[in-house]
């Protein structure tokens, strides 16, 4: 149980607090820092799951199961979808090193943009599945 608080916890915060600073284009720092602990608290999720599974234990339904284990492949393809965000706002820019240096920090400032709100999303995907599972089967 404490665990599935936890996946709540962690992702509501990173999903929360990046769609504010996506909303204000902030970028900030502990952003990361909170998510990337979103992250590892569902991978720890997953794996306590699974072993619990392996040990014969029973899910409270088949959907439960799914509702665990799609948050790690969420957080999988969202990472994915990050690299191709970044990808989007460098293809038509050349020569990095040719523009200015304003140039550089205001295409710098889109990527880590574009970066963070595609890992929000994600983050509000995983609290969403996480808020279902609890329905399903309470922790």
């Amino acid at each position: 149980m404490w665990i599935g608080i936890a996946v709540l916890a962690t992702n509501g915060a990173a999903g929360i607090g990046g769609a504010i600073l996506w909303l204000r284009r902030e970028i900030a720092n502990w952003f990361w820092i909170v998510l990337r602990l979103a992250q590892a608290v569902v991978a720890v999720q997953v794996v306590l799951g699974l072993i619990l599974l392996a040990r014969g234990e029973v899910a409270p339904d088949g959907l439960h199961v799914a509702y665990g284990i799609a948050p790690l492949v969420i957080t999988l393809v969202s990472e994915l979808m990050r690299f191709g965000a970044a990808q989007r706002e460098l293809e038509d820019v050349p020569d990095l090193d040719a523009l200015q240096r304003t140039e550089q920090i205001e295409l710098a400032r889109r990527v880590a943009l574009a970066e963070m709100g595609v890992m929000t999303v994600g983050a509000l995907l995983i609290l969403t599945l996480a808020l279902r599972a609890f329905q399903t089967g309470g922790g």
